[in-house]
């Protein structure tokens, strides 16, 4: 047994000689984790665990991603001696300064340690574990809109992109315009974001409003992104976005007069926002024509003014006939036409004297537009319409008249069929002449 013990004592202490049997600890971090971009020192701890001296041992780190050489530091130590059989209180320490790539994602990155016997030629190699905290930084990666209308409440929108590669907490959003023009309603300027994971997005919506009096133009927001790190400091980033405060505006057109042929229209800006290089254009149509020249140009309109611009229109299209059997109603009797018979036949009344203006204008963001308007024509002294029966001849102030007395007989007409038909279906019908004759007995008796 002693015989055979020997050789296996022996083996024992081959695998203890050399460089084998140094014991390699991490025993600091600094900083702990590691951060992207910076640098890392490591302290190593090494320990003679064999039963020979050691001598000119050389100690390198191999340094693969995420770490690199710092520029005048080596990966190499050299160690010249080390007693056999040491404990830790007799353990070599060395240190090693290595750089942390910028792009690096949050985790446990492995190290390889290499330590080598310059007598023996014996090598081993430890493998160390390294904390690594990813990148705090955030971004706002777009707003909603760039440009907001006065006196109007809209939404502003900021996306906030986690573009680290390190989870963010205790996120707070502000912005402020310096001049006051714009200011948040519904709430105040800052909005709080619990944690936001690597890529992940949120949005952060607030209700703003631009001043009544506000000047057409650029407007500065200041954007303030405060968020905590690994560690709870607190990371400030600030950026800057524009916001315009103006653009389009509306009108109002409305028939002012005619005279001879000649149509006057009211405009008014009735909008926010001042309208520039205003021209009022007449369209072709189906029902008018401009006789003269079909445009005009009006100029600047401030928001709350109006302007009135005249064309000399002529009507192209008859007037609806009421005996016309066209229409499937004005052929039928009063007393027969429904509300939906009535309804159509003014729809018809109505479009054949719909007036469609063109109003072009600039709005203060140097943005062309184009307002279709659509005005009635109450009537066309010296114009051209068409009679009742579609025919010529007739002047357009006859035409009105009749044609809308006509539709006044019928609403008055279809009226009453209406109540005498509920009445009888109610089975309380009391014909005109015996509630006439009971009023009149009440007014006595009251007398």
């Amino acid at each position: 047994m002693l015989i055979l013990l020997l050789p296996i004592t022996n083996a024992a202490a081959g695998l203890n000689a050399g460089a084998s049997g140094v014991n390699v600890d991490l025993m600091t971090q600094s900083p702990y984790p590691a951060r992207p971009g910076e640098t890392v020192e490591l302290t190593l701890s090494l320990q003679n665990e064999g039963s020979n001296d050691l001598s000119d041992v050389v100690v390198s780190i191999d340094a693969d991603y995420p770490f690199s050489q710092v520029s005048g530091q080596s990966l190499t130590k050299t160690i010249s001696y080390m007693e056999a059989r040491q404990d830790e209180e007799d353990a070599t320490t060395v240190k090693f300064k290595l750089k942390v790539d910028s792009d690096v994602s949050d985790g446990t990155y492995d190290i390889d340690v290499i330590v080598k016997d310059s007598e023996s030629d014996s090598s081993s190699v430890t493998t160390l574990e390294v904390e690594v905290q990813g990148k705090e930084y955030a971004q706002i990666v777009t707003i909603s809109d760039s440009s907001i209308d006065v006196a109007t409440v809209e939404p502003l929108e900021f996306v906030i992109t986690n573009t680290g590669s390190s989870p963010l907490q205790n996120m707070a959003v502000s912005w402020e315009e310096s001049t006051g023009t714009i200011l948040p309603v519904y709430s105040s300027n800052t909005k709080y974001i619990t944690s936001l994971d690597v890529d992940e997005s949120v949005a952060v919506v607030y209700s703003v409003m631009a001043d009544v009096d506000a000047d057409p133009g650029l407007y500065q927001l200041d954007i303030t992104l405060e968020f905590q790190d690994y560690n709870s400091n607190t990371t400030l980033i600030e950026t800057k976005a524009g916001m315009f405060v103006g653009g389009t505006t509306d009108f109002d057109l409305s028939y002012s007069e005619s005279d001879e042929g000649e149509v006057s229209l009211s405009l008014a800006n009735v909008g926010n926002n001042e309208a520039y290089s205003v021209k009022v254009s007449i369209p072709e149509q189906d029902n008018f024509e401009a006789t003269g020249s079909t445009s005009t140009i009006v100029g600047n309109l401030e928001k709350g003014d109006y302007t009135i611009t005249s064309f000399s229109i002529s009507q192209t299209s008859s007037m609806p006939s009421m005996d016309e059997g066209s229409s499937g109603t004005a052929d039928a009797e009063p007393s027969e036409m429904t509300e939906e018979d009535m309804e159509a036949m003014q729809e018809e009344m109505e479009a054949k004297t719909e007036l469609l203006v063109n109003i072009e204008y600039t709005d203060s963001a140097g943005q062309r537009h184009t307002v279709e308007k659509a005005v009635q024509i109450e009537e066309l002294t010296g114009g051209t319409m068409g009679d009742m029966s579609g025919g010529p001849g007739q002047s357009s102030s006859s035409n009105s008249y009749l044609l809308y007395g006509a539709v006044a007989l019928v609403v008055v007409v279809v009226g009453l069929n209406y109540r005498k038909k509920k009445m009888i279906k109610e089975g309380n019908y009391v014909p005109l002449n015996v509630e006439l004759r009971n009023l009149k007995a009440k007014i006595l008796k009251k007398d």
